[in-house]
């Protein structure tokens, strides 16, 4: 199943809420990722642009996608951001496409 990296930014409110009455939002984030076929793997608090990062496996990028939409249409974020994820053995695999591919720059 592919993987992603979901990035979000809270919301000055959110964060209000979250002192006020500190979740794991991890719990209340597994379930809707599990309704729409996925699986969250890991979820982390983190310094700078964004404040939490997630590890999901999703079945495809329409779910992907719906999770992100759903996430940005409760207004608890104010930034998201996901990226598609490769293996390491997946990206050899392209690496040996991209050998094969002929391209050649502009001349």
């Amino acid at each position: 199943m592919p993987h992603y990296m979901v990035q979000a930014a809270y919301t000055p409110e959110s964060w209000a809420a979250q002192v006020k009455n500190p979740q794991d939002r991890a719990e209340a984030l597994r379930p809707i990722i599990e309704r729409l076929g996925g699986k969250l793997l890991s979820m982390y608090l983190a310094f700078g642009e964004y404040d939490v990062v997630g590890l999901a496996e999703m079945p495809d990028n329409v779910s992907s996608a719906a999770f992100s939409m759903a996430a940005s249409a409760g207004g608890g974020v104010r930034a998201m951001k996901t990226t598609p994820l490769m293996t390491m053995q997946e990206a050899v695999e392209a690496m040996r496409k991209a050998g094969q591919a002929g391209y050649r720059p502009p001349t």
